[in-house]
């Protein structure tokens, strides 16, 4: 019997580049065994496209969320569902993120061969990010270990890292009964970083460098608190409660104090403007009673079906 493989894609209303993510997982030269797809209460079309959808899959699991619970809800959610169908790895994306051809074969091969060299601790095994010019994605740089090239020394062609985002990672099953789903009460931002960190504590994941996954974001720039503005507060907001709250709840008070006042002087020095930056200053101080418990995955009757 194989390795099965979930591909986990979630989405909220981007149809036409859902399309285009659709389009290139068909393309995989090693084609996903199934497609799990979250569809978080999208109202542009997505609902009737994902229900008369037909791939090459060997099963399409569609779930239509009731309500927007952000791409944490939508991941946790999808990655519960491809623990359910009986998947030993779940391939989890976002909805504006095109692999390349050979990306999962080459992920998966990426995987093993880390395993080799590291042992079977190896919690995820993530995609090179690309902007739609070819240029690195400056929002999904993967963080290093001090020892990144250690695997590479030996001719493997991955680095290991201790965390990464949700675009393109592959992540086993048995990471998920030990570790558990991503936080959903995040809703959006940190939740990717605080779950790649949760699950590399005891051993590093890696970067397959030869799998790349092209990311159509609007604009390809990093983020900092100096950045804030009326179009993207409503992020800042969740991302800076989300990360205080794990500073402080799972680090410390100290790196809670000191995240707090990184937040506030780069507010200052990016010129932010002061009403942003006293609802910013709310979410420091909600973070306080925000400490979200994790969820494990639940196992469904359907189990044998996909791993038959």
């Amino acid at each position: 019997m194989g390795v099965k493989v979930a591909a986990v894609v979630v989405t909220y209303n981007r149809l036409e580049k859902l399309k285009k993510v659709l389009a290139a997982l068909e393309r995989q030269t090693r084609r996903p065994d199934a497609l799990v797809l979250l569809d978080n209460a999208s109202t542009d079309g997505t609902r009737e496209f994902l229900d008369a959808y037909q791939g090459p899959f060997d099963r399409i699991d569609v779930t239509h969320l009731s309500v927007n619970t952000g791409g944490a809800g939508g991941f946790s959610a999808g990655m519960n569902r491809g623990y359910a169908l009986g998947a030993d790895f779940v391939w989890v994306m976002d909805d504006d993120g095109y692999p390349e051809p050979e990306a999962l074969e080459r992920l998966e091969a990426g995987y093993q061969a880390a395993v080799q060299v590291s042992g079977p601790n190896v919690p995820f095994a993530c995609s090179m990010v690309k902007f739609i010019d070819g240029t690195i994605c400056e929002m999904n740089n993967p963080v290093p270990t001090w020892d990144w090239g250690r695997a590479l020394a030996l001719g493997v062609n991955v680095v290991t890292v201790e965390r990464c985002s949700f675009v393109s990672v592959l992540i086993p099953r048995w990471v998920l009964e030990m570790y558990g789903l991503p936080y959903k009460e995040y809703f959006i931002w940190f939740d990717d970083a605080e779950y790649t960190t949760r699950i590399s504590r005891t051993c590093p994941g890696v970067q397959v460098l030869d799998s790349v996954v092209i990311h159509d974001m609007g604009r390809n720039k990093g983020v900092n608190f100096g950045m804030i503005d009326e179009h993207n507060a409503w992020k800042f907001r969740h991302g800076i409660r989300n990360e205080a709250s794990y500073h402080l709840h799972h680090e410390g008070r100290a790196e809670y104090l000191l995240f707090c006042a990184t937040v506030e002087r780069q507010m200052r020095r990016g010129g932010v403007d002061p009403r942003l930056r006293v609802q910013m200053t709310k979410e420091l101080l909600a973070a306080v009673r925000f400490n979200p418990v994790i969820d494990y995955p639940t196992p469904s009757a359907e189990v044998a079906e996909l791993g038959a």
